[in-house]
């Protein structure tokens, strides 16, 4: 292992659980291994729920919406940074 390797799982071993798992999946995808779906959280699974059950009744954001929310995070038109 490198040092650099070694340093940065030794900085992971300090973080809680939930991130040492999200740094171990990236590196085993990374290296090329399957990893499965990621767990979701019970408030993730309500979000993805609620989700659902809008889509159904075919409530969905408005072109304006979405252009603002995109802008929020400093994405573009067709996910283009500043764009």
């Amino acid at each position: 292992m490198t040092a650099l390797l070694d340093r940065a799982i030794a900085a992971a071993r300090q973080l809680p659980p939930e991130a040492q798992d999200e740094i171990a999946r990236e590196l085993l995808i990374f290296a090329g291994e399957e990893v499965g779906p990621v767990p979701l959280t019970p408030e993730e699974r309500a979000a993805v729920a609620a989700g659902r059950a809008a889509a159904a009744r075919g409530e969905f954001a408005s072109d304006a919406e979405v252009r603002g929310l995109l802008a929020r995070h400093g994405v573009g038109h067709r996910g283009q940074p500043g764009a």
